[in-house]
């Protein structure tokens, strides 16, 4: 069965068509079926005045009627739109999401930073088990992090923080909010060192692929590190000739491995797991969940 789900976020739109299926092991399977990114970056106009600009509305709407096109094309089960930081700050938030509905007949979810990392939290479930007894998914979006901990692979907390790849280029980020991370974090102090850390989003995983082990998707703190120095050293059009990089990701690659190297600094942590999901992958598992009770119960 293929469903699809449109996360909009801070730095970008995003659209995932995914076969999901259960195996023998009632674990659920994720088959990418294809990934559609615009870089609208919504969080550039609300996170330096506010709002959301009419010409970023209208791009907007552009960009999710052709994605309604093709899921209709895909003849999708179901599908969901959740909006992030950017649309949950902006003033004009409920003007943007009613001027969608009207335009494209499309309902955006705005989600709170709770349950953003709840349904990261839902994919990232889905990996295979580790040995430590904890462990800590962190996503670093444009707008906020996120970040779940699992204890002996159960729920135990999660956070949302008002830091992202945006407000940190843009040095629009709170000393405050650096504070409240570390002081969380704190709540986990007994397990510093021990940590099993899971790290998602676009940064991230370019970062394992240019200089972490992107055989096993994991990256030591020493490699990035170096990354984060090496990026740090050139300017945005060097990253970009020097590593192949899209501007919409040359800039925001830095701030991102600040954000992973402070975590892993401050929680003793030498290695990160960097799996391939998101938001939009926890949007499809929850989907799923949804249609098979809703089946099973008819």
């Amino acid at each position: 069965m293929i469903f699809a789900a449109i996360d909009i976020g801070s730095n970008a739109v995003r659209l995932l068509f995914a076969n999901v299926f259960e195996n023998t092991s009632k674990q659920i399977i994720f088959s990418k079926a294809s990934f559609i990114r615009i870089p609208l970056r919504l969080g550039e106009d609300v996170f330096s005045e506010g709002y959301i600009r009419d010409s970023s509305l209208a791009k907007l709407i552009e960009t999710l009627q052709a994605f309604k096109q093709l899921i209709a094309v895909y003849d999708t089960k179901d599908y969901c739109i959740c909006a992030t930081a950017a649309m949950r700050e902006a003033q004009n938030s409920a003007a943007v999401v009613q001027e969608v509905f009207t335009k494209t007949g499309m309902k955006i979810n705005v989600i709170d930073g709770l349950e953003e990392a709840n349904i990261i939290r839902m994919a990232g479930e889905n990996m295979p088990n580790h040995s430590q007894n904890i462990g800590m998914y962190v996503d670093v979006g444009g707008g906020s992090t996120e970040i779940s901990v699992t204890r002996n692979n159960k729920f135990e907390n999660s956070y949302s923080f008002q830091l992202g790849t945006l407000r940190l280029l843009h040095n629009l980020e709170s000393q405050e909010e650096w504070i409240r991370l570390d002081k969380w974090l704190n709540a986990f102090k007994a397990d510093f060192g021990k940590i099993f850390l899971v790290g998602s989003g676009g940064n991230i995983n370019k970062l394992t692929k240019l200089f972490g082990d992107k055989l096993n998707l994991k990256m030591n703190f020493s490699q990035l590190n170096k990354a984060y120095q090496e990026m740090s050293n050139l300017s945005m059009a060097e990253r970009m000739s020097t590593y192949s990089l899209r501007p919409d990701r040359a800039d925001v690659i830095v701030p991102a491995a600040k954000l992973f190297l402070h975590i892993m600094e401050y929680t003793k942590t030498k290695q990160i797991q960097v799996p391939k999901f998101g938001l939009a992958d926890g949007m499809v598992c929850q989907l799923y969940t949804q249609y098979m009770a809703k089946h099973k119960s008819n």
